[in-house]
């Protein structure tokens, strides 16, 4: 575990949304392409540094979402503490992105930022993961294939149009986006969750 850990205050980049909650996304981000280029980068030195481990698919966020558009930066004096972002670091391990999700996306699901951990660990630790290393070596690969993967490997609730897929501009794995409704169920992904479609041709860069 790093030391000196710091947990850097956030401030609103954009205005307040207080809207009614009709659903929620959990955004797993594939750090192998995030850290692609981060090595060396000091900010990114948990995650991407490789001394406390390599990382495959880690919690982006959880954001609440609204009809039409979602809601956040809500208002709240509460900050991510250092005791908090620590147990977290395997989910998601960096502090400025514990704060930031918090401030931004926390503050309009729950009161205290331990809640909002709470219910995202639960949820991430109910997931199993494909073995997308395997799956990066498949000739012609698609979002559908990544889709289909993940929706296999969860079980009977997970469908693959309860998984959206993010591709970079160059068509490499980014993010999942899971789908979730009022009740945590997995649920059809709204169009602008579903990202890439299914006969969009993917890669993913493996750096494990």
């Amino acid at each position: 575990m790093p030391q000196n850990l710091l947990v850097p205050e956030q401030r609103a980049d954009s205005p307040t949304r207080q809207l009614p909650v009709t659903g929620y996304t959990l955004a797993l981000s594939w750090s192998p392409e995030f850290c692609r280029n981060r090595q060396s980068s000091r900010r990114d030195a948990t995650q991407c540094s490789g001394r406390t481990g390599r990382f495959g698919l880690i919690v982006h966020g959880l954001w609440p979402d609204g009809r039409s558009t979602w809601p956040q930066y809500c208002r709240t004096a509460q900050r991510v503490t250092v005791p908090e972002a620590k147990r977290n670091l395997c989910m998601m391990p960096s502090p400025s992105l514990m704060a930031r999700q918090w401030t931004k996306h926390g503050s309009c699901m729950s009161r205290k930022p331990e809640t909002y951990f709470k219910v995202t660990r639960i949820l991430y630790d109910s997931l199993r993961f494909p073995d997308y290393d395997r799956i990066s070596r498949q000739d012609n690969l698609t979002a559908g294939d990544i889709r289909r993967a993940f929706a296999s490997a969860n079980g009977k609730h997970w469908r693959p149009e309860h998984v959206g897929i993010k591709l970079n501009q160059r068509g490499w794995l980014q993010e999942l986006r899971l789908c979730y409704g009022k009740d945590f169920m997995p649920t059809r992904c709204k169009p602008r969750q579903m990202g890439a479609r299914d006969n969009a041709l993917a890669k993913i860069w493996r750096g494990l």
